[in-house]
This record gives C-alpha cells, sequence and structure tokens, in this order.
C-alpha cells in the first residue's frame, strides 16, 4: 500500500471519534506499531490535530476531512447492500434502500454514476407477502437438520458403502 494511501486509511481509522491504539490501527492496516507511530507522529507535524499518546491511544480533535469518493469495490458493497435490504426487508426497507442508491448514484463523479447500474451483484427476491427473512432462515435450519436427521442423504436413503 503507497504511504499516501496508508495514511489517508488512518486518518480514517481515527475521524470515527473514540480512542484506537497503535495495535489496533497497525492490525487494521496490516503494518507494524511503529509505522503507526511514525504515521501518527508525521501527521501531527502536518498540523493534523490528534489527540493522544503511545500507549494510550489516538483520535482526532475538531478536523474535518472533505467528502470521500468511493473506488468500485466500495459501490459493489453498498448496492449488494441495498439491493438485499430491498428483496428482503419490508415495504419501508425496501424504500429506504432504493432511496439510498439514488442518492449514492447522484453523488458519484461524472462518468461514474454508471458503476451503480453495471454493478451486476443481485440477491434473489422471495414474492410471498407476509413471510420475512426470519420466515425463511427458520425453515432453511428445519430442512438441514431433517437432512441431517436422515442419514445425511437428500432423498433419506441410507448412504451407500464404497466396496
Amino acid at each position: 500500500m503507497r504511504r499516501a494511501d496508508r495514511l489517508f486509511k488512518l486518518l480514517l481509522e481515527m475521524r470515527r471519534g473514540r480512542v484506537v491504539t497503535a495495535r489496533q490501527l497497525a492490525r487494521r492496516l496490516e503494518v507494524s506499531e511503529r509505522t503507526i507511530y511514525r504515521d501518527v507522529a508525521d501527521l501531527s507535524a502536518s498540523g493534523v490535530p490528534i489527540a493522544g499518546e503511545a500507549g494510550v491511544g489516538y483520535r482526532l480533535t475538531g478536523f474535518e476531512l472533505p467528502p470521500l469518493m468511493f473506488d468500485r469495490e466500495e459501490v459493489e458493497a453498498l448496492v449488494l447492500g441495498a439491493r438485499t435490504a430491498e428483496a428482503w426487508g419490508d415495504s419501508v426497507l425496501a424504500d429506504a434502500a432504493r432511496s439510498a442508491l439514488a442518492k449514492i448514484e447522484a453523488v458519484l463523479p461524472r462518468g461514474r454514476e454508471r458503476l451503480v447500474e453495471e454493478t451486476r451483484l443481485y440477491v434473489p427476491s422471495h414474492d410471498e407477502p407476509g413471510r420475512t427473512l426470519a420466515d425463511y432462515l427458520r425453515q432453511v435450519e428445519e430442512e438441514i437438520a431433517a437432512w441431517r436427521a436422515l442419514s445425511g442423504t437428500p432423498d433419506g436413503a441410507p448412504p451407500q458403502s464404497s466396496p
């Protein structure tokens, strides 16, 4: 990972407002704690208001990052999540998911707004009114339990032994 990318991700992690230790940051960014200490010192020297200290933890104070842009993988993750909510949620959640996708598409820069439409990740829907995701998951659980109880074969026949 480029250093600039790592510094930006470090800022994003500290931006969440809670104290985060160098060990946690190092694990999330897949670098050493020493690298985190060095990066935090460099950011502080550059004027980024970081509260905290080594061994205690860090957080940003009074610092705003400009609006961020999504990369292709992040758009795909957002689209998949929204499509899941739309397909498996109730009507209120489905409407909220469609609205969120429209907003995401609207803030993408010119030329990238098609990323939402081009995402080829889909979620099967259920068209049975009154059945929730919990109902389906319970049915899947019951089917799995029955399948295991029937000697491990889908048709219930005993498993065949090899010669």
